[in-house]
């Protein structure tokens, strides 16, 4: 059974491998484009998947750090000057802080499960608003970097450079993931999603591992949103704090497999392929993809609870028996 959740591992890894390399032959602005995408929520999966698939910290608002950071790249390059590359760190130490400030505050007084959702899911909202009130943010107009594609100014000469540099993120975002997987920081989380109360009696200092949790989880759903900024130029509120990227963070590792290493990459490839297919099949008619996506989540739920990464786990006897045998 080990063996064949270790092929299955193979399998993916491989997989993934070969549609990473794709756009390399492929020489499509149209398709590198997509594949672009795909990374960049590939990357706020995975680091979904730090808080809600290792911890159990189910986020309904992680497009608040995603937001927070691409606005933050934007106002510093915008208003301060500052040089695009320096612009991108701070925004990355700005969603960390506001991952870590989140948390702690959740945290000290005890929230978890619904109650964490919902509470992200309003400070994302309460972002939104901010964001489309103050001339500094844009208001409602949303903020748009000059187009100079120099690697000075974090922009790429071609699509395919761009998307090199967003692979690499998703890489460093991997190793990452890994790191934590095969750390006693990675076994404290996984204890806490279990049982929280048992980590505790254990000796786990639960609050300070969850904050951790989420401020790490904030530096790398922000090096999604400097990515996404840089590769689009232009943030509004709608689409830094909007729930749609919310949704996107936590449907790649659900779909994928939440608390694997490549699950929320995988979910999030089968989810923006598969999702594309039906809007070009139908016309590519407005909000069709979030329509699929809901019926691509139901599936999975229903017949596939532990995600796509599910079908290589090993089960055990109990639960290969079937009802009243």
């Amino acid at each position: 059974m080990i063996k064949r959740e270790h092929t299955g591992n193979v399998i993916v890894a491989v997989l993934l491998g070969v549609c990473a390399l794709l756009p390399y032959f492929v020489l499509s602005a149209a398709w590198t484009g997509f594949a672009i995408n795909i990374l960049i929520f590939s990357l706020l999966a995975l680091a979904w998947n730090i808080t809600g698939g290792f911890g159990g910290m189910m986020s309904f608002g992680h497009a608040v750090l995603f937001g927070s950071s691409a606005y933050a790249t934007a106002m510093l390059q915008l208003h301060l000057g500052l040089n695009a590359w320096l612009a991108g760190a701070v925004a990355l130490a700005v969603g960390a802080l506001v991952g870590g400030f989140i948390g702690a505050l959740s945290f000290r007084y005890g929230l978890r499960g619904s109650y964490f959702a919902l509470v992200t899911l309003a400070f994302a909202e309460v972002f939104r608003v901010l964001a489309s009130s103050f001339t500094v943010t844009g208001g409602g107009q949303g903020l748009s970097l000059p187009l100079g594609r120099e690697l000075a100014n974090l922009q790429f000469a071609s699509r395919l450079d761009n998307y090199t540099f967003v692979l690499i993120l998703v890489l460093i975002a991997l190793a990452i993931t890994i790191a934590v997987r095969r750390s006693r920081f990675g076994a404290y989380l996984i204890a806490i999603r279990e049982n929280e109360e048992a980590a505790k009696a254990l000796g786990i200092n639960t609050f300070r591992v969850k904050v951790l949790a989420m401020t790490l989880s904030g530096a790398m759903a922000g090096t999604a949103g400097v990515a996404y900024l840089q590769t689009f130029l232009f943030v509004d509120s709608q689409i830094g704090f909007g729930t749609v990227m919310s949704f996107e963070a936590l449907l790649g590792p659900i779909i994928g497999g939440a608390g694997t290493v490549l699950g929320p990459i995988l979910g999030s490839l089968v989810l923006h392929t598969l999702g594309e297919v039906a809007r070009e099949s139908i016309g590519g008619a407005p909000g069709l993809n979030l329509v699929f996506y809901g019926v691509v989540l139901l599936i999975i739920l229903r017949f596939l609870p532990d995600g796509l990464m599910g079908i290589f786990k090993p089960r055990s006897r109990a639960q290969a028996k079937p009802e009243g045998k």
